[in-house]
């Protein structure tokens, strides 16, 4: 099977020399830290050093980039600072802490690279063209309109149960170490006989400041995080994203009690594994600087084959989140 390249492309070119020459080199170094990954030999420290290298010479170029924008008293530059600042503060933290959880494999040293091509790919086409008054490109080009309405609900979610931002790292998770996580599923009745599961899970170090910001602490340590706490957050989370399939449900009370509670189930990682291998079509990976969160779906009708890929229900659920 060939191996994908990365490989600069002049269409990405902005028409600025010192922008288009920095872009380039990005992409050579994340070709030669490509490589690497695909050399068995390469070693962990070999790995932190080529690291260390991208950053620093991502850094340089933000604060080159950033010295054009002034020079030309560029209207938003306050806006691109803050897209420079937020890539620093949070998506390459986030990733570093992967790639040491991981022990720098291979396999994440590839998903690392990957994750900050197509970042800065979208970049270049959508703030970078803006510079010099170019066609940009809309912030989710590329994205169905599901997941762009799913990963705003996921980032407006995470904003409000643990006070970071989510950012979209994948839209095709497939089942990758996250860390130790914690994982919860919970099901739906919807009209005309669909079922839908939620799938989601949670970093511990993310769980840890949810915990935190609910209990007003911020020195709670991980042996302290008990069940009923966990249960607590991820039911606020549940709780934030239920809009995305509220307007379709029939919330049938057994016994004086929402259905929706007895229907929520907390999950050890093996019984994770065993669940997502079921087959969910959505399959989205977020990323925070506190660490990642998984939202995987997936319908089916009841006594009928599970419905293919549940894109018809996902797109109607998400056409009444939009109208309400």
């Amino acid at each position: 099977m060939e191996k994908k390249k990365i490989v600069w492309d002049d269409k990405l070119k902005i028409g600025v020399e010192v922008v288009d020459k920095a872009h380039a080199k990005l992409f050579k170094i994340m070709e030669k830290m490509m490589e690497m990954s695909r050399d068995t030999d390469s070693s962990q420290h070999t790995y932190k050093e080529a690291i260390k290298y991208l950053e620093a010479y991502s850094m340089t170029h933000f604060a080159e980039e950033e010295a054009y924008m002034r020079s030309i008293r560029y209207a938003g530059y306050a806006q691109h600072k803050r897209i420079h600042d937020a890539f620093r503060d949070k998506t390459l933290v986030s990733l570093r802490n992967d790639l040491e959880r991981s022990g720098y494999s291979s396999l994440a040293i590839q998903r690392f690279i990957g994750i900050l091509q197509r970042w800065l790919v979208e970049h270049i086409m959508r703030d970078d063209q803006a510079i010099v008054g170019k066609a940009v490109l809309p912030k989710h080009a590329g994205l169905s309109p599901q997941v762009v309405t799913i990963s705003k609900a996921v980032d407006r979610a995470v904003r409000d149960v643990f006070n970071v931002e989510a950012e979209l790292a994948s839209t095709d998770y497939k089942g990758q170490n996250i860390g130790k996580g914690h994982y919860c599923r919970r099901s739906y009745d919807l009209e005309d006989g669909i079922k839908v599961q939620l799938l989601l899970g949670v970093d511990e170090l993310l769980l840890l400041r949810g915990a935190n910001k609910a209990l007003a602490l911020r020195m709670m340590r991980r042996s302290e995080i008990e069940e009923p706490l966990v249960l607590q957050i991820f039911g606020k989370l549940f709780e934030k994203l239920d809009r995305l399939f509220k307007a379709g449900a029939e919330e049938k009370a057994e016994d004086g009690q929402d259905s929706r509670d007895s229907q929520d189930s907390r999950l050890t990682k093996d019984e994770f594994r065993a669940d997502f291998m079921k087959g969910y079509p959505c399959r989205l990976l977020f990323s925070t600087k506190a660490g990642y969160l998984l939202f995987c779906y997936r319908s089916w009708r009841v006594n009928e084959q599970k419905a293919e890929g549940g894109e018809k229900e996902t797109k109607a659920a998400a056409q009444k989140d939009s109208r309400s």
